[in-house]
């Protein structure tokens, strides 16, 4: 499935809303991902990468985000606010070994959450798989605690199907998927 060589595409794929610029996430993220990966919540809700330096970090996003982009044309996007250029999260459409569907998954530092900007920013990436790059079905896990991102994902006409353990991971997660 490559898929990258769609017209009408932004040229540096990086896309815009109303408050929030999204680009390809790349190796100059180094320390925002250390720092976003090491964040408590992070590691409650979405897991521990073993990100330990600025380089491992640098090296998760050559080894894990750069080849998806390269493969696919889409993958993990750096969420940037127009007003200040922050960095203040990540979004994306990954496939993931032990799901059938490629998945949206988001995280915000924790000082922006609450802002609508993770709802705001999956809306676009959800738009850019379907509409720009066909995509028929998006799914997303989350952890049965995990309140905030079971509405968003919701929010985002995802439903509810079943729960599912994915490869490398001994949590049960709740699986969603947008209906046909």
């Amino acid at each position: 499935m490559n898929l990258k060589n769609q017209p009408d595409l932004p040229a540096d794929n990086s896309y815009e809303t109303e408050r929030l610029i999204l680009r390809p996430m790349s190796l100059k993220d180094g320390e925002f991902i250390f720092d976003l990966y090491n964040r408590p919540k992070f590691i409650q809700y979405i897991g521990d990468r073993n990100i330990k330096t600025v380089a491992d970090a640098e090296n998760y996003i050559k080894n894990r985000f750069m080849p998806q982009f390269e493969k696919l044309g889409f993958g993990n996007y750096l969420i940037l606010t127009k007003e200040g250029n922050h960095k203040i999260g990540g979004v994306g459409i990954f496939e993931r070994e032990g799901l059938e569907i490629v998945d949206i998954g988001f995280s915000l530092l924790d000082e922006f959450e609450g802002k609508g900007y993770a709802y705001e920013a999956a809306l676009k990436v959800k738009s850019i798989g379907m509409d720009d790059f066909g995509l028929k079905k998006i799914s997303a896990i989350t952890s049965k605690d995990n309140y905030s991102s079971q509405k968003l994902i919701e929010k985002l006409g995802l439903k509810y199907q079943k729960m599912v353990m994915i490869p490398d991971d001994n949590e049960e997660l709740m699986y969603y998927e947008t209906l046909d």
